[in-house]
C-alpha cells in the first residue's frame, strides 16, 4: 500500500482540472497530485495503480461517471477519500449534507476547498472510511440528480483507409483502440481510423454490447470467443477469427465475472 498522502483528480473540464490543481498547490503544498484525468477510465485506472489517499471526481464524464468510479473505488481501493466536484447545486446539496460526502462545486471556492481539506486530514488522521456509507450516498445521489441526455447508439459511421473512407456498420467491428488522438477500428475485413478519440466515442455505443475493458480499449462483447485470468487476476480476450489478443484491465475484469 502506497502511505504518500498523495490524490487523482479527474475532471474532463480542462479549466476546471488546472484550477483544482493550482488551488491545491497553494493551499495544500504537500500533497501530491499523481494523476490529472480527463475520463472516468483513466481515473479508474489511476487509482487502482496509485492507491490514493483522495480522489477528487467529476460527477459526469464522458464513458464512467465519478459515481461509477466512486463505486469501484471501495473495492480496488477502499482506504481511498471520495471528494465530489459538482455542477448541479439546485439537485444535489441536500444529499451531499445528509451524506456526510465531501463536494466541490464549480466554480471552486477556494474557502470550500479549505474547509474541505481539513476534514479529509481529520479523517486520514482518523483512519475513518465508510464503505456502506458511501454505496448509500451514490444510491440517494442517483435519485436525485437529473438523468443523462438519451443519445441513440451509433448505427453507422465513416474511418479512414490511407485515401480512401470507408463505411462501417457498428455490428461489424471486433473492437475500438486508442491510437493518440484517433481511434483504430478492427473489424474482421481490417483496420481502419476513426478521428474521433476514445474518451468521447464511448458515449456513443450501446453499452450492452461494447464494453470498455481498458483505458485504450473497447470490445464487441459478440466477438469474445473466451477470456483467461492470469495469476494477478488480469484478464486476456481471444477473439474469434483473429489471432491477436485483447487485455483486461484488473479494474474492468468484474465484467466477465459470470463467464
Amino acid at each position: 500500500m502506497n502511505n504518500r498522502i498523495c490524490c487523482v483528480i479527474a475532471e474532463d473540464e480542462q479549466i476546471f482540472r488546472d484550477a483544482l490543481i493550482k488551488l491545491l498547490a497553494v493551499q495544500w503544498p504537500e500533497l501530491d497530485v499523481v494523476a490529472a484525468c480527463e475520463d472516468g477510465a483513466e481515473a479508474l485506472e489511476a487509482i487502482a495503480e496509485h492507491q490514493p489517499s483522495i480522489a477528487f471526481l467529476d460527477i459526469r464524464m464522458p464513458g464512467l461517471s465519478g459515481m461509477d468510479v466512486a463505486a469501484a473505488t471501495a473495492s480496488i481501493s477502499p482506504t481511498t477519500q471520495i471528494v465530489f466536484v459538482t455542477a448541479y447545486n439546485q439537485y444535489a446539496i441536500d444529499a451531499f449534507e445528509k451524506g456526510a460526502i465531501d463536494y466541490l462545486l464549480k466554480p471552486i471556492d477556494p474557502k470550500r476547498l479549505a474547509n474541505t481539506i481539513q476534514r479529509l486530514q481529520a479523517r486520514m488522521n482518523a483512519g475513518s472510511t465508510d464503505p456502506a456509507a458511501l454505496e448509500a450516498f451514490l444510491t440517494q445521489l442517483t435519485k436525485v440528480l437529473p438523468p443523462r441526455a438519451v443519445v441513440e447508439p451509433m448505427v453507422w459511421f465513416t474511418a479512414s483507409t490511407g485515401k480512401e473512407s470507408r463505411l462501417i456498420m457498428i455490428e461489424d467491428v471486433l473492437y475500438f483502440q486508442s491510437d493518440s488522438k484517433y481511434t483504430t477500428v478492427v473489424t474482421t475485413e481490417g483496420e481502419a481510423l476513426l478521428r474521433t478519440p476514445l474518451r468521447e466515442l464511448v458515449n456513443k455505443l450501446d453499452s450492452s454490447q461494447f464494453k470498455q475493458i481498458h483505458r485504450a480499449t473497447i470490445v464487441n462483447m459478440k466477438a469474445i470467443a473466451a477470456i483467461t485470468r492470469d495469476e494477478s487476476g488480469r484478464g486476456t480476450i481471444k477473439l474469434k477469427g483473429r489471432a491477436e489478443t485483447l487485455s483486461v484491465s484488473l479494474t474492468y475484469m468484474p465484467l466477465f465475472k459470470n463467464l
